[in-house]
């Protein structure tokens, strides 16, 4: 029983969405020597690269490989990769080139080293643990370059995943989380985001969705906006499935996450 520790912490997180309040319920308990979290949510929302699956050193080296051909410096280009879609990213680096055929480029030379990602430790359990209608992944990369990601590493391609193609505006801005949600059927403030990148966390945070951080592509204290930060994949889990809720029909997640 909660009440039975030291410490039992409930958060409830006002947040303004289009000017409605919406409320957030998560439990942070004391147990041995770190804190466990719990999170109730009727959807899951992932992003891909450095939470399900290890794309890191094809992502790197995509980058590199680009920013030889132009001149650019490699260093500066990687800055800001991590979480964005190339388009947002070209031009910062190279204003002067067309983000839309170096996107393309880019993704063509991520597509031909797929064999350098692996899935991540847990993901494949994760995801078993989950209903097939309650997760979607919204990922800055291509569908193209997801479905391959997918597909090379054993993971299920989702029924919905929402990619650079699907959204105008890439993280952070909320979009690609709020069109996941709109296609689950799930409100967003009964979404949960997993995410590796400070664009990721404030995209979940703007939707008004409970977020949690994977310190996987960045330190946890670069993660400290999340609402809790997990060391790795692997101490997410599904404690519980219950019931569909009466409104939604959508069965209830109980998350929890050990750090």
């Amino acid at each position: 029983n909660f009440l039975e520790h030291r410490t039992h912490e409930l958060e409830l997180r006002r947040i303004c969405l289009l000017g409605t309040p919406v409320y957030k319920y998560i439990w942070h308990r004391q147990q041995g020597g770190g804190v466990v979290s719990r999170f109730d949510c009727e959807a899951i929302l992932f992003d891909l690269d450095g939470v399900l699956v290890d794309s890191a050193y094809a992502v790197e080296q995509a980058a590199r490989i680009w920013a030889e051909r132009h001149g650019l410096d490699a260093d500066q280009v990687l800055k800001g990769v991590h979480g964005r879609r190339a388009e947002e990213v070209v031009p910062d680096v190279a204003p002067h080139l067309d983000p839309d055929v170096e996107a393309r480029e880019l993704d063509r030379i991520e597509l031909e080293d797929v064999a350098n990602v692996c899935k991540v430790e847990g993901a494949s359990e994760l995801l078993a643990a989950l209903p097939t209608d309650s997760w979607a992944i919204a990922t800055s990369g291509s569908r193209a370059l997801a479905t391959a990601r997918l597909r090379g590493t054993g993971l299920p391609v989702p029924k919905i995943l929402v990619s650079a193609e699907d959204v105008e505006n890439g993280k952070p801005d909320p979009e690609c989380y709020l069109k996941a949600a709109e296609l689950t059927g799930v409100a967003p403030q009964k979404c949960v985001v997993v995410e590796d990148t400070l664009p990721g966390i404030l995209a979940a945070r703007s939707a008004a969705m409970a977020v949690i951080a994977v310190a996987t592509t960045h330190s946890a204290s670069e993660l400290s906006d999340a609402d809790a930060v997990a060391h790795a994949l692997i101490d997410i889990r599904v404690e519980e499935v219950r019931a569909g809720a009466k409104r939604s029909g959508k069965p209830r997640l109980l998350l929890v996450v050990e750090n």
